[in-house]
């Protein structure tokens, strides 16, 4: 009975041994793909069209407290720098007065070039090279599914820093995420998810049920995308700048608010600027001079979330230059 139990048991062995190896290439290849693939780590930066650059300036500069530095192309649009690695880009529109007020959305990876590649054989269309700056960066631009422009830069220098006084006056370090209307999820999905590795980190809506806000979290940080469904197909001006925005994020909206306010800024009157979202979080929106949401968020939400729960981690200020 002893040598029968112990061949069975060296038969158990070596089927077990057999099973890892045939599994063990899987593995490695897995690996392999997750160490090659290039990051995608973050917002890098959002482009808006301004009709108006200098007033425009004294939001983002002196209200905001974000640094201004000339754009490095050869137009006159004007970065305003959240850290050494994040801005707000504005250049003047191509129709004036138009509606539309988002240019494009930019993540930060540490490769352009592969990623291009990686876009390429899955069968986007992409540049035939990688475009090398004057700031010594490497980006390339390809257009979802729905026709938005995405950039996609690795950036290889700092700005220099601003004075310790200039850095302590920013309302935000850190953009977590940016906003764009999106009219069909799937495809947008296949685009974010299953060729660029973003998965989701919350969607929920403003009615039990419902789904107007999805976040797509980058695959190496924890920034995000936001979807945001259910508008109409050609909305206004002050929906569009309501849906295509940017949000800052801050440890307290309360402290946001008290700065704010001794920057000259003033809620309207009767209405409590602080708002709990469904999402758990606390925020307060600002509007640009061109009708552009700024959403300022809390960086941990202060309840749990209704729809989903969170799937990733929180992101938290900044404190590169």
């Amino acid at each position: 009975m002893t040598k029968v139990k112990i061949r069975a048991d060296r038969k158990t062995y070596w089927r077990n041994v057999g099973s890892l190896l045939a599994v063990f290439p899987l593995l490695l290849a897995g690996a392999a793909f997750a160490q090659q693939a290039p990051a995608i780590t973050g917002i890098s930066h959002v482009t808006f069209y301004a009709e108006d650059i200098p007033h425009s300036r004294q939001f983002y500069a002196d209200l905001l407290g974000w640094q201004p530095v000339p754009a490095t192309g050869s137009g006159p649009g004007l970065r305003f720098y959240a850290n050494h690695a994040q801005y707000v880009e504005l250049v003047p529109p191509p129709v004036p007065g138009q509606a539309h007020r988002l240019d494009l959305v930019a993540f930060a990876t540490n490769d352009a070039e592969g990623l291009r590649r990686l876009l390429a054989r899955k069968g986007e269309e992409v540049p035939l090279s990688v475009t090398v700056g004057r700031d010594g960066s490497r980006s390339f631009r390809v257009h979802d599914p729905e026709g938005n422009l995405v950039e996609f830069t690795q950036q290889e220098r700092r700005v220099l820093p601003p004075s310790t006084a200039a850095l302590a006056r920013r309302l935000s370090t850190h953009i977590i995420h940016a906003g764009y209307v999106v009219h069909d999820r799937a495809a947008l999905d296949r685009f974010y998810k299953d060729e660029l590795g973003f998965h989701l980190y919350w969607q929920g809506g403003a009615k039990a049920g419902d789904v107007d806000w999805v976040m797509m979290q980058v695959p190496n940080g924890t920034d995000w995308i936001e979807y945001m469904l259910n508008l109409p197909v050609d909305p206004p001006h002050a929906q569009l700048g309501n849906a295509d925005h940017i949000a800052p994020g801050v440890v307290s909206v309360a402290e946001l608010q008290k700065r704010l306010e001794q920057r000259g800024w003033k809620p309207a009157a009767g209405k409590n600027p602080q708002v709990l979202g469904v999402d758990g979080k606390l925020q307060l929106d600002l509007i640009d001079p061109d009708d552009t949401r700024i959403e300022f968020m809390e960086f941990a939400p202060v309840k749990a979330p209704c729809c989903s729960p969170y799937t990733g981690k929180q992101p938290a200020p900044s404190d590169a230059w």
